[in-house]
């Protein structure tokens, strides 16, 4: 039976495909302030403002490529039983290949109603003011913001339990609850963080691979062979 490969990833892997991050925007996001943009007092107080950004967001992300991160994790599947915890909302994981990926932040390839979590929907255009749901409610991202619960986070925990090994792929663990996931692996098995800045971790079995995501994943994955 193949190893259980459970993989965090953050804003670092897509960074390298173009997509801006908010730690290396200072705090804004193409010029938006992220209180404005990405909180439930944001949507309340200016639902255009906040269609706009994810409208330009999900045009960014179309127009991008999976980079060789990407396609590194998806061909490891060949040696593992590779699972995917990913805070990012773009597909790039799932273009690359990799079939077994759970998005905590949710996708902004989808819509759902503004009233009714369950009533998701597929979108690849712009979602506009004025677009319903089937409640008749207006339609918003499919996106975790700011100040929301993260529905998906119970469901990351049981997979990060069942690790054999666990890998963190381009996020320096400071944004919770995704940086908690790590913890629920079992302390013995092998750990590996890949980040261009990694802080000091106290973690058991904790190897550091300090530098961006598409090189990081060239040294790691002789690593991971070893122990398969």
């Amino acid at each position: 039976m193949k190893k259980n490969l459970v993989v965090l990833t953050g804003a670092g892997i897509s960074a390298e495909s173009g997509l801006k991050t908010f730690r290396d925007s200072n705090g804004l996001w193409n010029g938006y302030n992220i209180e404005d943009v990405a909180t439930p007092r944001a949507w309340k107080k200016n639902k255009q403002l906040v269609l706009d950004f994810y409208n330009l967001r999900r045009r960014d992300v179309l127009k991008a490529e999976p980079n060789a991160a990407h396609f590194g994790l998806a061909e490891l599947e060949k040696d593992f039983d590779v699972h995917i915890i990913t805070q990012n909302i773009d597909d790039l994981h799932e273009r690359a290949g990799s079939t077994n990926v759970l998005h905590l932040h949710g996708e902004i390839f989808k819509m759902r109603s503004e009233l009714d979590e369950a009533l998701i929907y597929e979108i690849r255009k712009d979602i506009l003011l004025g677009d319903v749901a089937k409640d008749g409610a207006q339609l918003r991202p499919h996106i975790v913001w700011f100040e929301e619960p993260v529905p998906m986070i119970e469901r990351a925990a049981e997979i990060a339990y069942t690790a054999d090994i666990f890998v963190v792929i381009g996020t320096s663990l400071v944004v919770y609850p995704a940086a908690g996931l790590i913890s629920y692996a079992p302390r013995a098995v092998p750990k590996f963080i890949i980040d261009k800045h990694i802080p000091y971790s106290s973690l058991y079995n904790l190897v550091a691979i300090e530098k961006p995501a598409t090189e990081g994943i060239q040294a790691l994955i002789p690593l991971l062979r070893a122990l398969k």
